[in-house]
Formats: structure tokens, sequence, C-alpha cells
């Protein structure tokens, strides 16, 4: 992904969405535009229009974190959205996560004090996640709820699920929300390692086989996937209503730990029991580290 090009599409794309009524700008007349022009970007930035005109150009090497709070600023940016334009003028800047970049790519493996964590998480789905969205490990619970996800076409990844398994439709009942959040994530990913082959791969075949993907991803929409409610329809045990809690790993840059729970003695909680129940480990199937799930990295 060229980084300069982010950053241009990026920065016209929010620039599109703002009204000047929002910006509180007075208009008059006929506009050719919905939304700001530069020169009104500019002012509010309080930054020349030549300077902005070449920031919008994807020229952001050099540019002071002042002057991107006050784009941001003047963008009405969410912070998932000013964390992205930061990220790409760090990229800009040649300083694209230089951990992950750096380290050669190999079969990612948890922790054995990490697989316990999600071995004692009994009652919600729980897996560990990285930034391209392929789960890298789950608890029992979280095997069995994703176990459409481990199997072809997604092959653990939840956006291959997500846009190319006809059952991620029944799977999410708001599918166009999940769509939607899936790309969001995946574009706020590339902003922080815009270098990741297989991000880029990935990327590659959406946008081919997918034409809801392709739509989405030029929207150039970002978010941060931190905790909020989400609807379900499991194929064994039905609807299901989960609260999610996503953590950043510390001891594991780049990745993260999604928790999901129902609220206590809900018809929610009573089919996850169900479900925990029926994808019991069998005892002679157990192993020293218990009954979590540890899947290669894509």
């Amino acid at each position: 992904m060229n980084s300069k090009n982010e950053a241009r599409e990026f920065l016209m794309s929010r620039r599109a969405k703002l009204r000047p009524d929002q910006a509180g700008l007075s208009t008059s007349g006929h506009r050719r535009v919905t939304g700001l022009r530069r020169s009104e970007v500019a002012s509010l930035a309080d930054v020349s229009l030549e300077y902005y005109t070449k920031i919008e150009r994807g020229n952001l090497a050099g540019v002071s974190d002042g002057v991107l709070e006050s784009i941001a600023t003047a963008l009405q940016l969410d912070e998932a959205e000013r964390e992205h334009l930061f990220d790409l003028a760090r990229a800009a800047n040649g300083g694209a996560d230089p951990v992950r970049r750096r380290k050669p790519r190999k079969r990612w493996q948890p922790r054995e004090s990490l697989t316990r964590a999600l071995d004692a998480i009994v009652t919600g789905p729980t897996f560990v996640r990285n930034g391209r969205m392929d789960v890298l490990a789950t608890n029992a619970l979280g095997r069995a709820f994703y176990d459409h996800v481990f199997e072809d076409p997604g092959r653990g990844n939840l956006a291959r699920f997500c846009f190319l398994d006809e059952r991620a439709r029944e799977f999410y009942p708001d599918w166009e929300q999940a769509a939607d959040v899936t790309v969001a994530i995946l574009r706020s990913e590339a902003g922080r390692d815009p270098r990741d082959k297989q991000l880029h791969d990935l990327v590659g075949e959406l946008s081919t086989c997918s034409d809801a993907f392709r739509t989405r991803w030029g929207a150039h929409d970002v978010r941060r996937h931190g905790t909020g409610t989400k609807d379900f329809h499991h194929h064994e045990v039905g609807d299901l209503t989960l609260s999610y809690e996503g953590l950043e790993l510390t001891a594991e840059p780049g990745l993260s730990l999604v928790i999901y729970a129902a609220a206590p003695a809900s018809v929610s909680q009573e089919r996850l029991n169900l479900l925990a129940s029926w994808n019991a480990p069998q005892p002679e199937a157990s192993s020293t580290e218990g009954a979590s799930t540890s899947v290669q990295e894509n």
C-alpha cells in the first residue's frame, strides 16, 4: 500500500464528509461540493492553503504533531481517525511500527501463561487476534463459537469469513454493520503497518472476490475495536446478545485479547452454557496445556 496515496485519499474522504454547517461555517450561493473546500479546512486548521494542499496530496513527511492536531480538529476526526492520521504520518517519516516490521515472520505460539488465562475463562468466547483479524488462539468456547470461521473459506480469518462465507450473513444478524466494522479495523491496521505483505495479500484477495469489501475499503473509514454489544445467531444454539471487551496485549505488540460475555442469568448465557456443554473436550483428548486452541497465523 502506498502511504502517500493512503494519506491523500483518507484526508479527501474526511473533508468530503464534513458539511460547512457542521464546521460552524456559513455558506452562500451554489457549492460544487457538499463537504468542505480545501481553503476552509486550511482556515480552520490555521495553516496556509498551499501547505494544506501539499499535506492533502499525501506529503506528510516532516509535518509537525501540532499541525496534524490542528487538521484533526478542523476535520472533526474521532479518536480512531486521529490515530490513523498520525499512523500515516509516522509511515511517511519511515517509522511504521519497527518492532513488527523488523522481526521475521514465524508461526505464532501463545505463551503458557496466556494459554492458562484463556482456559480460565469458561463462560464466554475468548480469543486472541492480530490486526489482520486472524484468530490466533481461543478458549474452548471460542473455538465452538467460531467453528465456521475456521473452515473454508474463512480459514481462521474474521474478515475472510465475513465477506467470502455466505454463512456470515446468518451469524451476524446485522451483517452490514459487521462488514463496516471489519473493514474499518483493517483500514486502521493498514495505517499502523503499511508494509505488512500479508495484509496487502488479504486486502487484494477480498477486493477481488467481494464487491461489498471493495466498496467499503474505498470509503477509508477507520475504527478502534474496544468495547460494545453485538448480536449473533449461532447455528447450534440460536440468537445471542453479547457484550465484548478488547484488550491490547502489552507483551505481544499488535495483538488483542477479545472477551465476549452474556448478561448473568440471561437467555444468551443459558445458550452459551449449552454450547459449552456440547463442545466440552473429552478427558482423553485433554492436554497439559488445557482446552485452548492455538491457530497458525495466516
